[in-house]
């Protein structure tokens, strides 16, 4: 079962670079203005993070049914009277807010909402040298299966969205073609997730970006 399967047409993996310490505010404001307001307008909240080696990084996940509907979402929140009475606070805690990948379904998707506590969520991002369909088939077939077995369950399988950004006034990174993965994080696996980036690296243009994610108290994905 997975979590909305109609708002993963197109997801949005956002990074953003906060002011030092400021990343709990920006966090308190998010949960209680943000998430059932853009909920209201059209898109779901797979995902809210910190990232416990970057202390002023916010990740999040969003998602829309299609690109069209994501420009229809994105217009009614951002010029809506949520974002126009807490956006400035908001932007007033972030440096940056650009590192975003606009990406679709690559196989499997995010699981349905539940567990507790002190979860990790591992997300991977790969640069693949050829087409990112050959490696993401690649990865389901022989990577994926390999990770299960070691007890490492992956999720979330996407690949970048190549339709134009329809929404400029936030922007994405563009002219990259990358493969996305996410997994549950344990210590125990850090050496086979380390053989494993090794063993991928002659069909990466560089190394994969691997970072461990900690879910805050309203994050459905965890």
């Amino acid at each position: 079962m997975t979590d909305s399967p109609e708002f993963q047409s197109v997801v949005e993996l956002r990074r953003y670079t906060l002011h030092t310490g400021r990343r709990d505010e920006l966090i308190e404001l998010f949960e209680r203005e943000f998430v059932e307001s853009q909920e209201a307008c059209g898109m779901r909240l797979f995902g809210l993070f910190r990232e416990p080696a970057e202390p002023d990084r916010f990740v999040w996940l969003r998602g829309f049914r299609d690109m069209e509907s994501r420009r229809a979402a994105l217009e009614s929140f951002y010029y809506g009277p949520v974002w126009r009475a807490h956006g400035p606070a908001a932007n007033e805690t972030m440096i940056d807010a650009s590192d975003v990948l606009l990406l679709r379904p690559s196989g499997p998707g995010f699981p349905a909402p539940g567990g507790a506590g002190d979860s990790r969520v591992l997300v991977t991002v790969c640069h693949p040298i050829g087409p990112v369909k050959e490696f993401s088939e690649h990865f389901a077939e022989n990577v994926a299966p390999a990770l299960r077995e070691s007890g490492v369950e992956t999720f979330g399988h996407f690949e970048t969205e190549p339709a134009e950004n329809t929404f400029p006034r936030l922007p994405v990174r563009e002219d990259e073609r990358v493969f996305v993965w996410f997994a549950k994080a344990a210590d125990e696996h850090r050496e086979l997730l380390a053989r494993t980036g090794a063993e991928l690296a002659s069909r990466l243009e560089r190394p994969w970006e691997q970072r461990e994610l900690t879910p805050t108290a309203r994050s459905a994905l965890r």
